[in-house]
């Protein structure tokens, strides 16, 4: 019998925590105001979280705080304090990559499990093992990893012993995320939680005699970029994945919209149900589940390592270009006599028709009837972000369904 499934995804606020739980998430990870890799992420205040682990209880799903920096002498009474905080709010665990942070975690909140983040480099059994015996119940497996690798790490740990995997979202060049050239060239450090992402830049080559004069690595005519991965997709192999005996599959994205979130969310959750109802069923919709995938934000994709080394063709690609094809407009909150309540996100207007995307897989589309400002004056239009406005359409949402505009594909820097 195949163990369990987790759905974990990622959630950048308070907003799109909700958005997550209401489009599939078994558990939702999210960072802090500190200690997490993901700096300039919204991340959440200690009021936020305790709010976000209550709706997410209340809907049975999980919630881990991510404290995976690497720490520094300076940072370890804060980190302790930071803990004593977590510990009245409740979290179900705590990721966590530095094994000075994971000792004070131990010690100041021993009731919340401990996960081992993917920084810390577990690359195979004899490391799950090590944390196993120090109290860790779960261990995030480094990205470096093929399915085969995995299956034989699941074979030698403890059947109790928790791995968790990513499946889908943007890949790091470095060795499990460990990275200097944000430090290097910004003065900012990854492993502190500043990335700057330089190597999302454009590069070139300069021959030492020749300084000044440089010379571009031709790979098509918009240049090349060289450091660039292709977005890890698996959608296509939650059998693989499920057979190489891993508890939970883990979204990329603490930087990324509702919009994106609910998408990946929704579509993984549809893909794990489905194979587990039927696997023909998963076949057959698999159409479905790429073109969803492809609804969103997103590079082009590979399998990762999950399949062996990857070579260039398949992991490297020479621009850094996204596709988006439809615009975020707003979640709904509450419904009342026909118009929702949204906080806007980004331009519409009267007249147009818009899609209203729902959890369960639909998406509805509606046109636009009228506008109003929270003071009931009608608008024609709303141009004004984070405007809260009551809109009412010729089909009526629900609450949390989101609100998105269709858009002609179009290529932007990621």
């Amino acid at each position: 019998m195949s163990r369990p499934i987790e759905l974990l995804i990622p959630a950048s606020s308070l907003e799109v925590l909700k958005t997550a739980v209401i489009f599939g998430a078994d558990a939702v990870y999210i960072g802090g105001e500190a200690f997490g890799l993901r700096a300039k992420a919204k991340n959440f205040s200690m009021e936020e979280m305790k709010e976000g682990i209550e709706f997410a209880h209340a809907h049975d799903v999980k919630v881990y705080v991510t404290a995976n920096i690497l720490a520094h002498n300076d940072d370890l009474e804060g980190v302790r304090e930071y803990f004593e905080e977590l510990r009245e709010i409740k979290p179900d665990a705590l990721i966590i990559a530095d094994p000075g942070v994971f000792e004070i975690a131990k010690e100041v909140c021993p009731e919340i499990e401990r996960h081992i983040s993917t920084q810390a480099n577990n690359t195979n059994y004899a490391t799950y093992n090590f944390w196993y015996r120090q109290g860790a119940s779960r261990v995030v497996s480094a990205r470096e990893l093929s399915l085969k690798e995995i299956k034989e790490i699941r074979e030698r740990i403890p059947e109790d012993l928790e791995i968790e995997t990513f499946v889908h979202g943007a890949m790091c060049i470095s060795y499990s995320g460990r990275c200097l050239l944000s430090n290097y060239f910004t003065g900012r450090d990854a492993n502190q939680g500043a990335c700057t992402h330089p190597c999302r830049w454009k590069y070139a080559v300069v021959e030492e005699k020749r300084p000044g004069e440089y010379l571009p690595v031709y790979e098509n005519e918009r240049g090349t970029y060289i450091f660039n991965s292709k977005d890890l997709c698996m959608i296509e192999h939650i059998p693989e994945l499920i057979d190489a005996g891993i508890d939970s599959f883990k979204i990329e994205g603490r930087m990324k919209t509702a919009l994106y979130v609910a998408t990946v969310a929704r579509t993984y959750r549809k893909a794990i149900d489905d194979y587990q109802k039927d696997p023909e069923l998963y076949k057959k919709n698999m159409p479905w589940y790429l073109d969803q995938i492809s609804n969103c934000t997103y590079r082009q994709f590979t399998t990762g390592f999950f399949f062996g080394k990857p070579d260039h063709e398949t992991q490297i690609y020479d621009n850094n270009t996204y596709i988006r094809e439809y615009t975020y407009l707003g979640i709904v909150g509450a419904v009342e006599n026909g118009l929702a309540r949204i906080e806007q996100r980004n331009k519409f207007s009267v007249g147009e028709t818009i899609e209203i995307m729902k959890p369960d897989g639909s998406n509805v589309e509606a046109k636009v009837l009228r506008i109003l400002n929270e003071d009931g004056e009608e608008q024609e239009s709303a141009p004004h972000s984070k405007q809260v406005l009551h809109v009412e359409l010729s089909e009526t949402p629900a609450q949390y369904d989101l609100l998105r505009r269709q858009e002609e594909d179009k290529e932007v820097n990621s």
